[in-house]
């Protein structure tokens, strides 16, 4: 376990609600709103991790696969959904291609994985490319 410290981003709820024991308790932010929520997932996000999760993870999975599609934001964000025999079984992305609602080329705005180093590989050549490239560097400059 590597110690460190981490955030949380909290929305009160009736039902289900707890924080997530590995965040640190002094780094727990609380929202009334959703979209707030959501706004500060997205802003200074680099990268996101999606885990199996109910309604209000296909929320903001959706809400971010949307704005990533519609290039808002205007940086590029590497997407990552973790564990594929759920998202296999859950969200069918082949047949919203095969209904013509999404391009082939969408379904790049994500990677699925079950592997942890994967993941980590994924996640780190991707960064490296954008942000610590030349070429990654001169677009982020430019956004």
């Amino acid at each position: 376990m590597a110690r460190g410290q981490t955030i949380g981003l909290n929305i009160q709820l009736a039902l289900e609600q707890e924080v997530n024991p590995y965040v640190s308790r002094e780094l727990i932010f609380n929202f009334h709103y959703f979209f707030m929520r959501k706004f500060w997932f997205v802003y200074p996000a680099k990268a996101l991790v999606f885990f199996p999760g109910g309604f209000g993870t296909m929320d903001e999975l959706f809400e971010v696969l949307t704005l990533i599609h519609t290039k808002k934001p205007s940086k590029t964000m590497p997407v990552i959904l973790f564990g594929s025999e759920f998202w296999d079984e859950v969200l069918n992305f082949d047949a919203l291609v095969r209904w013509g609602v999404v391009s082939s080329l969408d379904l790049d705005i994500f990677h699925k994985t079950d592997s942890v180093d994967d993941a980590f590989e994924y996640l780190t050549s991707r960064l490296e490319k954008l942000y610590l490239s030349p070429k990654g560097l001169e677009q982020v400059k430019l956004t």
